[in-house]
């Protein structure tokens, strides 16, 4: 009997090694700081038409505030102009610390991510363009970092959020720009590149906040 034991408890424990090993690596959120405060901020430009924003707008270092036939339910430019810098001082901060996470990737290359159902952690993506709808599933503190090198674009792209996890947790960080089209997503967009990171929303919706290093 103790020998059966023996052999049941190190059956399991290799297991649970087993199962560990084909998990995803561990993700952790990057404090925001005032960048938390904004549903949308650009650096060089902000540009809505025709569409209804969350939270509040702002830009910095830049100044160029388009407004045509937005809503918006928090503050816009010139009110939130004085926070702005310190903003976007911390959204760059944060988009440092998500990098910093590629050491952790679990490699998805060439896949639009269409019928996938993904764990929290940390995803290393390619250019490929996103379509189809993804499943995130896990708990309220399961946090997904999604490293995208080169251009993070979509069309007809959809995230569904499942086992209670939640928008907030979730980051989309490509090395370039972010252009999606007719897409539902679930997410922060932090592009931080201070040269090419725009981020160009048309139709659809996004449950997170757009932060840009150029324009939004």
């Amino acid at each position: 009997m103790k020998q059966r034991q023996n052999f049941l408890s190190t059956y399991l424990l290799a297991s649970a090694t087993l199962l560990g090993g084909a998990s995803a690596a561990f993700a952790a959120a990057p404090p925001l700081g005032t960048a938390a405060g904004f549903s949308v901020l650009g650096g060089s430009a902000v540009t809505c038409t025709a569409g209804v924003v969350a939270g509040d707008a702002g830009v910095s270092p830049g100044s160029a505030f388009t407004n045509t036939g937005c809503t918006y339910a928090g503050n816009t430019p010139p009110a939130t102009t004085p926070f702005a810098a310190q903003a976007r001082a911390d959204f760059l901060t944060a988009y440092a610390d998500l990098q910093s996470q590629a050491v952790s990737c679990t490699y998805m290359l060439g896949t639009t991510l269409a019928d996938e159902n993904l764990a929290p952690g940390v995803y290393c993506l390619d250019a490929v363009a996103k379509t189809g709808t993804l499943t995130l599933t896990g708990p309220a503190d399961g946090v997904w970092v999604f490293l995208v090198d080169g251009a993070f674009t979509a069309t007809n792209f959809s995230v569904a959020m499942a086992g209670g996890g939640l928008p907030c947790n979730v980051f989309w960080a490509p090395s370039a720009a972010a252009t999606l089209t007719t897409s539902a997503l679930k997410g922060n967009i932090p592009a931080g590149n201070t040269t090419v990171g725009s981020i160009t929303l048309t139709g659809g919706t996004m449950a997170g906040r757009a932060l840009a290093g150029v324009a939004v």
